[in-house]
């Protein structure tokens, strides 16, 4: 599991739109990467939207922002695009971002357990270490605590 002060695990990925994406050309400026359930729900969609939302004070700072689900590209694109996401999306299908980031993990569903992604946001200073993590994440109030994080490095 990622610790406060670990560097940022060496990962590539697909995009929404099929390109790839290293972590690693991210390294000098801050980033967050946060990871979500499923495109087009209700609490997922709300986090995008939130994150969008503020997007501009995080540009502000120079802070990247990445949204990481095993969605595909294509729901990736169509979910980017109706909610004009202006960040990237990785189509971690095979999981290996969510294993790096240990997001996968068991959860109830109607009181039924399952193992899906478990809602989490990790916040990476310039040097590419990870400056903070929030992990079970409830959606409302949240991108503003990241925002207060970012504000401390």
């Amino acid at each position: 599991m990622l610790e406060t002060g670990d560097k940022a695990p060496k990962l590539k990925g697909t995009t929404q739109d099929g390109s790839t994406i290293k972590l690693a050309d991210y390294i000098g400026k801050p980033f967050v990467v946060y990871f979500y359930p499923k495109d087009a729900t209700p609490g997922c969609t709300l986090e995008a939207q939130t994150f969008r939302d503020f997007y501009a004070k995080f540009r502000k700072k120079d802070c990247a922002i990445i949204g990481v689900s095993r969605d595909t590209e294509a729901s990736h694109a169509k979910f980017r695009d109706k909610h004009d996401l202006p960040f990237a999306l990785i189509a971690d299908t095979d999981e290996s971002w969510c294993h790096a980031f240990d997001v996968i993990g068991e959860k109830k569903l109607y009181g039924k357990p399952h193992v899906g992604v478990i809602r989490s946001t990790f916040l990476f200073g310039a040097d590419g270490r990870l400056f903070e993590a929030w992990r079970n994440v409830r959606v409302p109030g949240h991108v503003e605590k990241v925002l207060e994080s970012l504000a401390r490095q």
